[in-house]
């Protein structure tokens, strides 16, 4: 197996159940819930020095989203151009999550979340089979889909082990 594969299992892995478009849904209810019973206090808690904020978390979580999004599109439309990779700590670096209020990033994060559900759900089974290279790497727009599931699903994780026990 591959560093690439994996990288990929390690988040598919944390699906909880075959069907990943159900578990997109669930995932995005599931993070809302527990973002709705911070405070504004609570959501600039970091667990660790160097570590992200609850809120830059929650921002990542949107960011990476939209930049698999885009990755979906573009496989599922047939373009052939590699897409480069990101660096998810530069754009926590220049996301200023922590100026913004916890209740816009909340909702900046349900309305990203319900685009991808529209873009997937709406997907014919041939256009969830295209592959594209992204980052070096060729992956399936189904993938992506469930790689979506899978690292909202390991946040949720660390949340529930690292943030939450220590608020």
């Amino acid at each position: 197996m591959s560093d690439f594969q994996k990288y990929v299992q390690r988040y598919l892995d944390n699906i909880p159940s075959e069907n990943w478009l159900g578990e997109l849904k669930s995932s995005g209810e599931k993070t809302a819930e527990m973002y709705s019973k911070l405070s504004e206090e609570q959501s600039l808690f970091a667990y660790a020095e160097g570590k992200w904020t609850l809120k830059e978390l929650l921002l990542h979580l949107a960011d990476t989203e939209r930049v698999f999004q885009y990755r979906i599109l573009a496989f599922a439309r047939g373009d052939k151009n590699e897409l480069p990779g990101f660096d998810e700590e530069l754009y926590a670096d220049q996301s200023f999550a922590n100026e913004r209020s916890l209740n816009s990033l909340l909702q900046e994060y349900q309305l990203v979340r319900k685009s991808s559900q529209i873009l997937l759900e709406t997907m014919n089974s041939s256009a969830l089979k295209n592959t594209g290279i992204a980052n070096g790497n060729e992956i399936s727009v189904e993938t992506i889909g469930k790689l979506i599931v899978g690292h909202n699903f390991h946040h949720l994780n660390i949340i529930k082990e690292r943030y939450l026990p220590k608020l």
